[in-house]
């Protein structure tokens, strides 16, 4: 079945069974995700950071829940807002490489998002949601993959990594700022992002407080350049050089967008995540932190996937409280689909799970994870189940596979006790690494590694001839 025609019967049916109701107009919650940029599990306060101010962070930490084993899927940009925008894991809908088998995708990448994939965006908007992305998208830069393309009413961002600017060659086209689908500058003045970004969501939510909104928020900063951005009101203010300015500029945004959610009399209605794509990347000298886990961004480890998260609504999510159940953000769209009164298709498999119960606070609410598994592109290098995580033993060629250091046999870490992941106990826990190394075959057959086709993936959008995104005069 067809998504649109499986959301048409779905709204009929609300339609019919609740009669005189308005849909659109009922009482359902906003929603509002800012994704940072490569910000380390270590950066802001209320994660231990000693060297970036971040009070507006830390109130709205206060004020919810921080979560401290919250995951992205991948310790880089586009397989983790893959995930985001699914619920699934990359490699089942086909980002976790980009169209010559690296990384990431890149500007004119014949790869992106496809049309059968059911974003998140698509999910509310069907629920009556006006939806907006304002930031930087990275799922595609051709037409097809657009935002608009997939359930946003507007986009207003750069559509991948603030470093991805012009070549000498030709090759690479000035780094791109669309409105929808047009491109308005090339290039903008990245130092003003973060300000232009706030201003744009404070704009929209503004524009929308009678009706019930998603906003995505994945912010440029503190980005991919060995000098990140910030505003003039932020260049030079902080402890820590140009990424300290940049994450100080960001915690300066979060606070904006909560103003003016209490501003708009929506405090109580809105759920508001704040969090990061992956951890923060390894700089010489180092720029961010993810203390106390081990490792950096674009790996396995801890340190390149775990990453910081504050969920905030006053009245639903405990103030002050915090949380150490495993949790991803693949389960945002099953979550918000459900606090939205949204059925989910049936005819795909999705990863992510309904959260509601934890973020709620309901007693004896667990993750609902058996197993989380880390992959990094195709290959599946880590998996974790309840504290216990365990490196997969790998052949001796693909054991510094794409920089992300492996050891040679199975590496076990107790995460409860061992955050930096010094001690390795497969020796002491046997039975521990066979049962974790049976959730590892089941992923091998569901979603692939090396070699190996999984049964359960999806394949990704394509187009033969990319174009460069131009200005447009």
């Amino acid at each position: 079945m067809r998504r649109e025609t499986y959301y048409a019967l779905v709204l009929g049916i609300c339609w019919l069974a609740l009669p005189g109701l308005d849909i659109w107009a009922a009482e359902k919650p906003n929603f509002v995700v800012i994704f940072c940029d490569n910000l380390g599990y270590g950066d802001v306060g209320c994660y231990g950071s000693s060297v970036h101010r971040t009070p507006n962070l830390d109130r709205m930490a206060n004020e919810g829940l921080r979560l401290t084993s919250f995951y992205a899927t991948s310790g880089v940009c586009t397989p983790s807002r893959a995930s985001l925008m699914t619920g699934c894991y990359p490699r089942r809908v086909g980002l976790h490489v980009n169209g010559v088998g690296r990384q990431v995708l890149v500007p004119k990448d014949q790869k992106g998002i496809s049309a059968e994939e059911y974003t998140i965006a698509e999910v509310l908007r069907s629920a009556g949601y006006a939806t907006t992305i304002v930031g930087k998208w990275h799922l595609g830069d051709q037409p097809p993959f657009l935002p608009t393309r997939h359930g946003f009413d507007s986009y207003f961002g750069i559509p991948y990594s603030d470093d991805m600017t012009a070549t000498d060659d030709g090759r690479r086209p000035a780094l791109p700022l669309l409105e929808d689908e047009r491109v308005i500058e090339a290039p903008p003045d990245r130092n003003l992002l973060t300000r232009r970004y706030t201003e744009r969501v404070i704009e929209f939510m503004t524009a929308n407080r009678d009706r019930p909104f998603f906003v995505y928020m994945p912010q440029a900063m503190p980005g991919s350049t060995a000098a990140p951005y910030a505003s003039e009101a932020f260049r030079g203010k902080s402890k820590n050089g140009p990424w300290g300015d940049a994450i100080e500029e960001l915690d300066w945004s979060a606070g904006e967008v909560l103003a003016a959610v209490e501003k708009l009399g929506l405090d109580e209605r809105t759920l508001v995540v704040w969090t990061s794509d992956n951890g923060a990347p390894r700089r010489n000298p180092p720029q961010g932190s993810n203390l106390p886990l081990a490792g950096w961004g674009y790996t396995t480890a801890e340190g390149g996937q775990r990453v910081p998260c504050i969920v905030r609504w006053p009245g639903r999510v405990p103030a002050g409280a915090g949380c150490d159940e495993l949790y991803s953000t693949m389960d945002l769209l099953p979550t918000f689909a459900q606090l939205a009164g949204m059925e989910l298709p049936e005819d795909r498999k999705l990863d992510g799970h309904d959260i509601g119960p934890l973020l709620f606070g309901e007693p004896d609410a667990k993750s609902p994870y058996d197993a989380f598994f880390y992959y990094y592109m195709e290959q599946l290098q880590s998996v974790r189940s309840g504290h216990w995580k365990l490196y997969l033993p790998l052949e001796a060629k693909w054991r510094s596979f794409g920089g992300a250091t492996q050891p040679a046999e199975a590496a076990l870490f107790d995460l409860k006790n061992d955050l930096a992941e010094t001690t390795n106990l497969v020796a002491r826990h046997p039975e521990v690494v066979e049962r974790l190394m049976q959730h590892a075959e089941h992923a091998r057959a569901e979603l692939g590694d090396i070699g190996r086709s999984g049964r359960g993936q999806r394949a990704p959008g394509w187009v033969e001839d990319p174009k460069p995104l131009l200005l447009t005069r």
